[in-house]
């Protein structure tokens, strides 16, 4: 009998009595899961659970190299900053969305020790023991995510601020700004307290309006802390080597109570004023939530020089208890990077977007957030149609045995791929406002499925020819023997030929030309027949000519099934033309209705930020800050009605610019079938 434990309850076990170890973490969990999943009656022991579970976790690690962090982007001796080709090539490989977490703080204050935590590990990111700053530039280390299913786990080390031998200010600033930028929660790693000398310290986060531009074209007016809300990460402060006690007024308060305390504001308008407010109003406008954790000394001093040596047993046991719970929060609280409106990124477009962003600051511009989502959707759309077609391809390729025995049969394949192709297409594609590359899709799809048609036929030919040599042989061979042109001839070789056509017909592997190879060949045997007629002295004048109307009504019937054949396929392309557009209007549809619930989760989000920050300033009698805040509440809830009134509008707007080509079946069809014309549709016009 098994006991199973719920989520809550195995998550506070894990916390209190599992190693610290990501990889009994990990176990653990697929564990648990594994167990919720089948049908527990069906195990007869604890070993056979576990051997399920060790393959599980080998699949799921299935495709991950990543076995040490790498360099992301390089901050070279002359303060130039390059993203590294090999990370870019990683990142390319992960089409999963991506749970990107960055830590950042002055150097020398363990910031490597929590992201090796994430990972699982030890070591990777390099600790160092001396007072020199060992990470340069941004590192990346990409793991699976042990508790989102389908999510990559990207974690970003980066250069320690302040280092003295760098002695760049503004290199640092561009550091941050990065880390925020690709981030969906950001560490902010400190020592001691959080002091206003803690907060001054953290200058970087006021001059984010320096060197990030939300719009290419800013409305004087224009509330920007919405905009950066949109998109900036959630944000957790760790506090390394905390020894205060948290209390407030002589009661305890939560580490969390400890930042919001920190982060009050004063009133007044004084330039000191305006300087103790300024760091402080930039982490409640920007970010749209806060976290914070403090963390005992991990162990005497003599030992921290060895720290990722040293297992949890060599640690103080309130340190790892506060490292475990740290782990805890982030893998169960961050989300996936998401750029404007709610646009969910994978592996390959957060390298893309790295590159994006540090192209501009090498050519000296400010990176903006508009741009650099057109310029990213440009990229990734071109890579989807590419995708997209590459599968269609190689699946019609693999799937398809020329000649299919029927139109229906082809017909089948194709909707299926198609269908697959659409997805790979709409999945990877965003902010193809003008449809620009969604037509081009459907234009080379149309391409593609005329030539596989073209194939199709030209294989069911070759494959007839070859059926009606081998079948009509004897026949070929009376004809040359002369065998038929005797009294009696005709209706030997009428009762022949008959003979061999039902022989023909019954042969599988003709493929859609059957009937008209069939009539050609008969076509061709018209001159042999007549002269066989007129040779028979058997018959009278009268009976030749009740021959020769049968043979007439035979040809005509031969005419007939040609046509028809040739019809059934003319209607069929016409039904994958119709299901073709109706399959494209669908995952056009869903897509549309997932973007527009994307959107709406962002504008909640805002909303939910700007009106906790409300609340704080209404309890610290802000009135007049408040009263600016319900203006921009106002206006964020304005956008979001407008935005979801206009769906209808949206959607028929694209469905409209795509039409000319989502029908797009006749016209390679007439070239390829030899029909002269086809019935117009009222989609192209």
């Amino acid at each position: 009998m098994i006991t199973l434990f719920t989520p809550e309850s195995y998550w506070k076990l894990l916390l209190r009595e599992t190693e610290s170890s990501w990889e009994v973490v990990t176990l653990s969990i697929l564990l648990t899961l594994l167990i919720f999943q089948v049908n527990r009656t069906h195990y007869k022991s604890i070993r056979q659970i576990f051997q399920v579970n060790n393959q599980a976790r080998s699949s799921i690690m299935a495709g991950f190299s990543m076995a040490e962090p790498i360099c992301l982007i390089e901050n070279g001796k002359d303060g130039k900053l390059c993203v590294q080709p090999k990370a870019l090539q990683i990142l390319e490989q992960i089409g999963q969305r991506v749970v990107v977490v960055a830590v950042v703080g002055f150097y020398r204050t363990g910031k490597s020790y929590l992201m090796n935590q994430l990972a699982g590990k030890r070591n990777g990111f390099a600790l160092g023991a001396t007072i020199q700053s060992k990470t340069k530039g941004i590192w990346m280390w990409c793991v699976p995510h042990p508790v989102k299913k389908d999510h990559t786990l990207v974690l970003l080390d980066t250069e320690g601020l302040g280092d003295v031998e760098k002695g760049d200010q503004k290199n640092d600033t561009w550091i941050f700004s990065l880390a925020v930028l690709l981030s969906s929660m950001l560490v902010y790693n400190s020592m001691g307290t959080i002091d206003n000398d803690a907060l001054q310290r953290l200058h970087y986060v006021t001059e984010l309006t320096e060197h990030i531009k939300v719009k290419s074209q800013q409305d004087e007016y224009e509330d920007e802390s919405t905009e950066f809300l949109r998109v900036f990460p959630s944000f957790v402060w760790s506090v390394r080597d905390f020894t205060l006690t948290l209390e407030h007024d002589g009661k305890p308060i939560t580490a969390d109570e400890y930042l919001n305390n920190a982060l009050k504001l004063k009133p007044g308008h004084s330039k000191a004023v305006q300087m103790y407010n300024m760091p402080r109003s930039c982490l409640r406008n920007y970010f749209p939530t806060r976290k914070c954790f403090v963390f005992d000394r991990p162990a005497r001093t003599e030992k921290m020089r060895i720290l990722d040596t040293l297992s949890d047993a060599d640690l103080d046991p309130s340190f790892v208890k506060q490292v475990r719970e740290f782990c805890c929060h982030v893998f169960s609280t961050a989300e996936s990077k998401t750029l404007k409106g709610g646009v969910h990124v994978t592996g390959t477009l957060l390298g893309n977007l790295a590159k994006i962003y540090v192209d501009a600051i090498c050519s000296n511009q400010i990176p903006c957030l508009e741009n650099a989502v057109l310029s990213l959707a440009q990229i990734q759309n071109a890579k989807a149609v590419v995708q997209a077609i590459d599968h269609y391809n190689a699946q019609m390729a693999e799937r398809v045995a020329y000649p299919t025995e029927s139109q229906e049969e082809l017909s089948q394949i194709h909707h299926v791929v198609e269908k697959e192709a659409l997805k790979i297409l709409i999945d990877c594609s965003f902010k193809d406002d003008d449809q620009k590359y969604q037509q081009k899709f459907l234009l080379s799809l149309d391409e593609m499925y005329a030539g596989i048609l073209r194939k199709n036929i030209e294989e069911s030919k070759k494959a007839c020819e070859s059926i009606i040599k081998h079948v009509f042989q004897p026949l070929e061979d009376q004809l040359g023997s002369g065998r038929y042109v005797s009294r009696g001839g005709y209706k030997a070789f009428c009762a022949d030929m008959q003979r061999f056509i039902n022989r023909y017909r019954s042969t599988p592997g003709k493929g859609v030309q059957a009937e008209e190879a069939l009539k050609k060949y008969l076509d061709g045997k018209k001159a042999f027949q007549d002269s066989i007629l007129t040779a028979d002295q058997s018959l009278t004048e009268a009976e030749r000519q009740i021959q020769a109307e049968l043979a007439k009504a035979q040809a005509l019937e031969q005419q007939h099934r040609t046509e028809t054949e040739m019809n059934n396929m003319y209607e069929k392309l016409l039904k994958d033309q119709e299901q073709s557009y109706n399959e494209f209007t669908q995952q056009l549809m869903q897509k549309m209705e997932e973007d527009g619930q994307n959107a709406a989760k962002e504008y909640d989000r805002v909303l939910a930020a700007k009106l906790k920050e409300q609340e704080d300033l209404l309890s610290q009698n802000f009135n007049e800050k408040s009263e600016l805040m319900q203006q921009s509440i106002d206006a964020l809830k304005q956008e979001k009605k407008a935005m979801e009134s206009n769906k209808p509008s949206m959607l028929g707007n694209v469905l409209e610019s795509v039409g000319t080509v989502a029908l797009f079946l006749p016209g390679p069809i007439s070239k390829v079938i030899g029909v002269a014309s086809l019935l117009g549709s009222r989609f192209l016009k």
